[in-house]
C-alpha cells in the first residue's frame, strides 16, 4: 500500500470531528486556518465558533470595528492576524463583491494569507491540487523519509514544498492533505510519539534508525529579548485611565494602561527609578506596588510590575492615547491577555471578595 493511501485510510478511521471539515465554504475554512496558525486545535476551536457567531458571512466581518474584531481575538496572540483578518475581509467584499476566492493565486494576494493558508483554502474548498506543507506535514515528511535539512531554512522549504507536491494525492487533493496534517497533529506527534501503533512504522526512516526524536532538524532561534514594563493603575470612583497603543510595537491598537519602560527590574527603593515616576507624573506622585508578571511572546520575555498611582499629573493634550473609562467600558475594550488577567483580578476579583 503506498503511503498516501496508508494516511488516508488512517484517517477516514481517526480523524477528529471538526466544524470546518462540514463545508466547503471559503470563508468559514478561511476563519479556522487563520485563527489556527500557532494555536492548538482545541484552544483555537472556542474562538473559532465565537467568530462565525458573531460574522456569519464575510460582510459582518467586514463591517465590524476593528475593536470587537480584535476583543473576540483577545487571547489568541500575534495580534497582527486579527488586524490582517479584518482587513482581508474588507478587501473581500469591496474587490470580490463579498464572495470570498477560492483558489490559490487569487487567495494569496489578500492581507495575512501566504502560501500555505492559500493552499489550504484552495484544496479544501475547491478542490485545487496544492499541496498543504504546515508544522505536521515539515514532520511526517521529514521523519519518514529522512530529510535532515532544516525546515525553517530555504532551502530546507525548498526541499520540503518540492517533495510535498511530489507526493500530492491527484485523485483527492484535499483528503489527502487533511490525512496528512491530522496524522502529524495526531500521530507523528512533536514529542513521544506512539510509533508502535504507526501503520507507516515498517518504512520509516526515523523509526528504523532511531531518530524520531532527532527529525525534523530546525535552527536554533534568535534569543528572546527582555523587556521590563512598569504599568501605573490610575482609578478615581468608577473610572480607570488607560491608553490606547499605537503603532510600532507590540500589541497596536489593544489598550493598557500608563506605563514607563525601563532597562531593568524597577525596584521601589531606586532613587532613580522614583525620580523617573516623579518626572513623568509630577514630584507629587506615590505609588505602590501590587504585583508583577512575566509574559512571554515570540521573540521578547516581557516582565511587567503593577502599581498603584496616586497624586499623579497628566498632560492629556500631549497624551491624547490616555483616556478615563468606565469598568464597564474597559470590560468592552480589546487588551493584551495579560492586562486582561489583572483587570480581572484587581477591578473585579477583588471587588466581590
Amino acid at each position: 500500500m503506498t503511503f498516501q493511501n496508508e494516511l488516508i485510510n488512517w484517517y477516514l478511521v481517526n480523524k477528529r470531528d471538526l466544524p470546518w471539515r462540514h463545508t466547503n465554504d471559503a470563508y468559514t475554512i478561511w476563519l479556522s486556518e487563520v485563527i489556527l496558525q500557532q494555536t492548538r486545535v482545541e484552544q483555537g476551536l472556542p474562538y473559532f465558533n465565537k467568530f462565525l457567531e458573531n460574522f456569519p458571512t464575510v460582510t459582518d466581518f467586514a463591517n465590524a470595528t476593528e475593536a470587537k474584531v480584535l476583543k473576540l481575538w483577545q487571547g489568541l496572540g500575534y495580534y497582527s492576524r486579527g488586524r490582517n483578518m479584518h482587513a482581508t475581509a474588507q478587501i473581500v467584499v469591496n474587490n470580490y463583491r463579498g464572495i470570498f476566492p477560492n483558489l490559490h493565486d487569487e487567495l494569496i494576494k489578500l492581507k495575512g494569507i501566504g502560501e500555505y493558508t492559500a493552499a489550504a483554502i484552495s484544496s479544501f474548498s475547491s478542490g485545487e491540487a496544492r499541496a498543504v506543507v504546515d508544522g505536521n506535514v515539515f514532520r511526517v515528511l521529514s521523519r519518514y523519509y529522512g530529510i535532515s535539512t532544516p525546515i525553517n531554512a530555504p532551502a530546507g522549504k525548498k526541499e520540503f514544498y518540492a517533495l510535498a507536491n511530489e507526493l500530492l494525492y491527484q485523485e483527492d487533493p484535499a483528503l489527502y492533505n487533511q490525512a496528512i496534517m491530522e496524522f502529524g497533529a495526531m500521530q507523528c506527534k512533536p514529542k513521544s510519539p506512539n510509533c508502535g501503533i504507526c501503520p507507516l512504522n515498517q518504512t520509516c526512516y526515523a523509526f528504523s534508525k532511531n531518530l524520531v526524536n532527532t527529525l525534523p532538524v530546525k535552527h536554533a532561534k534568535v534569543k528572546q529579548k527582555e523587556r521590563y514594563l512598569n504599568y501605573f493603575i490610575c482609578s478615581e470612583n468608577d473610572k480607570v485611565l488607560v491608553r490606547e497603543r499605537q503603532a510600532g510595537d507590540i500589541w497596536q491598537h489593544l489598550y493598557d494602561f500608563p506605563s514607563l519602560e525601563t532597562a531593568e527590574r524597577a525596584e521601589m527603593d531606586s532613587g532613580a527609578f522614583i525620580g523617573e515616576v516623579k518626572s513623568v507624573f509630577g514630584n507629587g506622585a506615590e505609588i505602590t506596588f501590587i504585583s508583577a508578571k512575566k509574559h512571554l511572546l515570540t521573540h521578547q520575555i516581557i516582565h511587567i510590575q503593577f502599581f498603584a498611582l496616586k497624586n499623579y499629573i497628566f498632560n492629556f493634550n500631549k497624551q491624547k492615547e490616555l483616556n478615563w473609562v468606565s469598568l464597564g467600558k474597559l470590560d468592552e475594550l480589546p487588551q493584551p491577555k495579560v492586562i486582561h488577567d489583572f483587570i480581572e483580578e484587581y477591578f473585579y476579583k477583588n471587588r466581590m471578595e
